[in-house]
């Protein structure tokens, strides 16, 4: 069954050598039980380590069940010592955060298959005599119990053989001879045993004891009562061998990750905290920056939406501009021509503006003073929202009446509805028939510090002008924008005759591109918010690998048990990255909750513009994720990449 061939093995310690085989070579039949013995530092350990697949030798030949593994790979090792191997081992190596049936059923995770292990579980509990002691962790057992335990654990997936390291160097005589009881029984089921010990007593229980000094054996004595077992007959050698390579796919040591980071709920809590703060920066500053994105929308609403304005040029004198209009004076009928340029123009707009002294009884209030046409009120979203909006025939007529900013209202009339009220314009009665929508600050000027009137009345009752000071035009759509501009600039030069080398002569505004530069100003600002705040996720994901290299090197011992009863790279690998994956998550799952609470907070008691949004909800969860895989992926190569022996040994 194993067969090794002159192997040797030499181990590096500080600058020195020390050769622990020297040439062993050894064959070991199915159904024995081998006892290994010798002095401390004879190779005996060594040699169980390899005959184990714990380590591998230098040099020399191993054959297991006639197929070579000397050349295999870790993963290959790996998937033999779960289905073939059991281990036993002097410390136990159980895992206290876990019970003990837990702990049994450790090495079925790393099998690959499916089932219902519980109930195997406690069969091999029941069959070392603790099925009634599942549920305790072995910091609740005594020495002997929890050895019984780990022989429990070596039996859950019916290896072939049973590797016991020392079984009774931590116990006392009762309990030493209870676990031989075990061992004895088990080789008499069938098992092959192989125990390395350094009591005499206890090799006496063994069929073949081989005796080791300074890495080589010294004798190989089988008690006369002790019969050579059986070798398996070929076919079934083969069969054996056959399951030994079958790739397996692990997916219980998910639960085993979150167990872990249930464990240390402290260093957990200070681990997840950088993240935590991250992630609630970032969602705090992106409702910041959409929030103010959102409000500055709604004050380019009341702009209008494919908006021209057109504005007269200023005449230059000797060098020194002359202001607004003195060179050309839009009229009515300029407007009326603009109108008529269907499909591109779908409304427009005269517009004269003014400063006029407002009177209502007792109050006065200085305000501005804008006459405009029919249409303004759609296109620069100033329907009234108390009242109504002139019609044409007041237009007409030129009626003396008048539509009220908020400011204004508050100024003449405080919480007073204004609507049906006389309000004197520069001494001249008129009649309120509406309150404007409120619309807020831009840049300096206060936009609802105004009033409207008809722009007929604007021009002949109140400022006393007989043209427009500027002309809205609202174009059908975005993409006519820029035909519509050629347009009535052509439209207009043909009108008042103006050469085309004059360009100061009149100017055409496009208030998209006033829009576009707000929000292209305040998505950078978020951008740059949520930037700043991203860079406390990296911190955070920092303090995450950093407490991540400390478990690996607190849990060296745990990670040599994994390896030992069959966890590959890639499961040990993958383990470390749910767990630091895991931890990033559930910082940033409570962050999100922490960020919307804060937003929530400054948008009540603040008075701030904020919108939490989905996009950076989705953003910050799935770069903390990131932070956990970019910052546990060395820990958990470095993990990974433990040598099984080297880690058991670890202290």
């Amino acid at each position: 069954m194993i067969e090794v061939v002159d192997i040797t093995r030499t181990y590096r310690i500080g600058e020195s050598s020390v050769n622990a085989l020297n040439g062993v070579s050894l064959k070991i039949g199915q159904g024995e039980f081998v006892a290994i013995m010798g002095a401390s530092g004879s190779g005996k350990s060594s040699l169980m380590h390899i005959l184990g697949l714990l380590d591998v030798p230098d040099t020399g030949e191993y054959r297991l069940m006639g197929k070579k593994v000397s050349g295999m790979s870790e993963d290959e090792l790996a998937a033999i010592r779960n289905n073939v191997a059991g281990f036993v081992f002097q410390q136990f190596h159980l895992l206290t955060r876990m019970s003990t049936i837990d702990n049994v059923m450790l090495p079925c995770i790393y099998s690959g298959e499916r089932g219902e292990f519980r109930k195997a579980a406690l069969e091999r509990l029941d069959m070392v005599g603790l099925g009634q002691r599942s549920g305790h962790r072995p910091n609740q057992m005594s020495g002997g119990e929890q050895q019984r335990v780990a022989i429990a654990r070596a039996l859950i997936r019916d290896p072939m053989i049973i590797f016991a390291d020392e079984p009774t160097g931590n116990l006392d005589t009762k309990n030493s001879h209870e676990i031989m009881r075990i061992l004895t029984e088990l080789h008499e089921k069938g098992k092959t045993i192989i125990m390395v010990t350094h009591e005499q007593e206890i090799a006496e229980y063994a069929g073949r004891i081989i005796t080791m000094k300074d890495g080589r054996i010294l004798d190989d004595r089988r008690k006369p009562s002790a019969a050579k077992q059986a070798e398996l007959p070929p076919g079934e050698l083969a069969v054996a061998a056959s399951t030994l390579f079958q790739p397996t796919r692990m997916f219980g040591f998910f639960v085993q990750a979150f167990q872990s980071i249930l464990s240390n709920k402290i260093r957990t809590l200070l681990s997840v905290l950088g993240i935590l703060v991250g992630v609630a920066s970032v969602i705090a500053m992106m409702a910041l920056g959409t929030g103010a994105k959102a409000a500055m929308e709604e004050q380019l609403k009341s702009m209008g939406s494919n908006l021209l304005s057109i504005r007269g040029g200023s005449a230059r004198i000797g060098g020194a501009a002359q202001g607004s209009g003195t060179v050309t004076r839009f009229t009515e009928k300029d407007a009326e021509a603009i109108s008529e340029l269907t499909p591109l123009v779908r409304r427009v707009s005269g517009d004269v503006t003014g400063l006029g002294q407002l009177v209502s009884m007792d109050r006065n209030w200085s305000s501005s003073v804008e006459g405009v046409d029919y249409d303004y009120g759609q296109m620069r979203a100033a329907t009234p929202t108390i009242g109504r909006w002139f019609t044409r025939q007041e237009i007409q007529g030129r009626e003396k009446v008048a539509i009220l900013g908020t400011t204004v209202v508050t100024k003449l009339f405080g919480n007073l509805n204004p609507v049906d009220r006389v309000v004197k314009i520069n001494r001249i009665n008129f009649r309120v028939i509406g309150v404007a929508p409120a619309k807020g600050f831009s840049g300096p000027r206060d936009q609802d510090d105004v009033v409207l009137i008809p722009v007929t009345t604007g021009m002949y009752r109140v400022l006393g002008k007989n043209y427009l000071d500027g002309i809205f035009v609202e174009v059908s759509s975005a993409a006519n924008i820029e035909p519509a501009k050629s347009a009535i600039d052509a439209l207009i030069r043909k009108r008042h005759k103006v050469l085309p080398s004059n360009e100061d002569s009149f100017n055409i505004r496009d208030m998209t591109q006033f829009q576009q530069m707000l929000s292209s100003t305040t998505q950078t600002m978020s951008m740059l918010l949520g930037s700043i705040a991203a860079i406390s996720l990296v911190v955070g994901g920092i303090g995450i690998m950093n407490i991540m290299l400390v478990s690996v090197t607190e849990r060296t011992k745990e990670i040599g048990l994994r390896k030992a009863i069959g966890a590959r790279k890639a499961d040990i690998m993958l383990q470390f990255l749910i767990e630091s994956v895991g931890m990033t998550l559930t910082g940033g799952i409570i962050g999100v909750l922490v960020g919307v609470g804060v937003s929530v907070i400054l948008s009540t008691f603040a008075g701030w513009a904020v919108k939490t949004s989905a996009f950076s909800v989705v953003l910050a969860t799935s770069f903390s994720v990131l932070i956990g895989l970019f910052f546990g992926l060395w820990p958990a190569q470095k993990a990974a990449g433990l040598k099984p022996v080297e880690a058991l040994r670890y202290e």
